[in-house]
């Protein structure tokens, strides 16, 4: 997890700044949802993502 949220702030949130919460929620979401479970190869998984992991 430490390793994720490492990768969470350098990518996205040191990145910009919001004006609202729910702003920031819609961009945590996507990003979580659209690059990290979708694009990001695990190394725990066997370099896969974690939507084929789960799927197996």
């Amino acid at each position: 997890m430490e390793s994720f949220f490492h990768t969470l702030k350098v990518e996205l949130v040191h990145q910009r700044r919001w004006a609202t919460r729910n702003e920031a929620r819609r961009d945590l979401f996507a990003y979580i949802e659209g690059c990290d479970n979708r694009q990001r190869l695990h190394l725990t998984l066997g370099y896969i993502t974690p939507e084929p992991a789960e799927r197996n």
